[in-house]
């Protein structure tokens, strides 16, 4: 007699029946890639949270998240991605690399004063496709950001690199940072295509709601969206205060908006090592010595 596939017992005699199983379903490369990014509600920051995604002309990843994450980027021929110098690991042979001053003679010079290099490194795919690899110089994440026609404001050491569309331009950020010792300028990157920014420690995100205002240390900034107001400010009202507050410069934001904070501090943690240094003061010929 005839058996109903979706019977798990034989009516007659009680026998379990064994079904061959059946192989999962993988859905198509091209339909996994055209997913919805999943992002929270009201957020300006469009994260893929798979880690991965596709501009024009190139894919990325990005491997060994957390403490010492690896942004990889997959160029089609002729295809580039921007990067600040230095910010390469490896690359395929064919791939050629250009540095260029970004904004002229006076953009490099504003990139200068900001703290960052005066040049801009290129990476084109020649003669087939090929590969970038790009990481910080300290340990952290690294978080792929795909831009949609948008503006955010980005801590100058955490701009990592982004699609060669993008418009980054270096900003002044306030007269009382400089007097904080916490940087200057912030770059301002606008536009549309993949944006890579880097974090000491892990990136935390924090969106306000409209009127509401929130503190931020300078040193745990990432990026904010551009139009967010802020004014910078010591963290404890008058100088003794702040001193024994132990906390320096502050950012206070006003909703509504998206900002990114970095949950480690490299100054404070640079501070922390510092005792365990040698100094050049110390007595004895042996030993290391280390300039200030």
């Amino acid at each position: 007699m005839p058996v109903n596939p979706d019977a798990k017992f034989c009516g007659s005699c009680g026998f379990t029946i064994q079904t061959a199983a059946q192989p999962a379903q993988v859905p198509p490369a091209a339909a996994y890639q055209q997913q919805p990014r999943q992002t929270p509600a009201g957020g300006a920051f469009h994260f893929d949270q798979d880690g991965r995604g596709q501009g024009r002309g190139y894919t990325w990843r990005i491997e060994h998240p957390g403490s010492f994450a690896l942004a990889v980027v997959n160029l089609s021929p002729e295809q580039s991605i921007s990067a600040e110098a230095g910010a390469m690991v490896s690359m395929s042979a064919n791939v050629e690399l250009q540095s260029e001053m970004k904004g002229g003679v006076f953009g490099a010079l504003k990139r200068a004063v900001g703290g960052e290099s005066a040049f801009v490194s290129t990476f084109t795919s020649r003669g087939g496709p090929g590969e970038v690899t790009f990481a910080p110089g300290a340990p952290g994440d690294v978080a792929g950001i795909e831009m949609s026609n948008q503006t955010f404001m980005v801590q100058s050491s955490s701009y990592l690199a982004g699609d060669t569309s993008l418009v980054v331009d270096t900003k002044f950020g306030g007269a009382r940072s400089f007097f904080g010792g916490e940087g200057l300028f912030v770059l301002s990157v606008s536009g549309s295509g993949l944006l890579l920014v880097s974090s000491f420690g892990a990136i935390h995100r924090k969106t306000l709601a409209p009127g509401e205002r929130y503190v931020i240390d300078t040193g745990h900034l990432v990026a904010w969206e551009g139009h967010m107001q802020y004014n910078l400010r010591k963290a404890a009202s008058g100088f003794f205060k702040s001193f024994l507050s132990g906390e320096g410069m502050v950012a206070e934001f006003s909703g509504p908006g998206e900002i990114l904070i970095q949950t480690r501090n490299l100054a404070a943690f640079a501070g922390l090592l510092k005792p365990f240094f040698p100094s050049q003061g110390g007595g004895g010929g042996g030993g290391f010595s280390f300039g200030s």
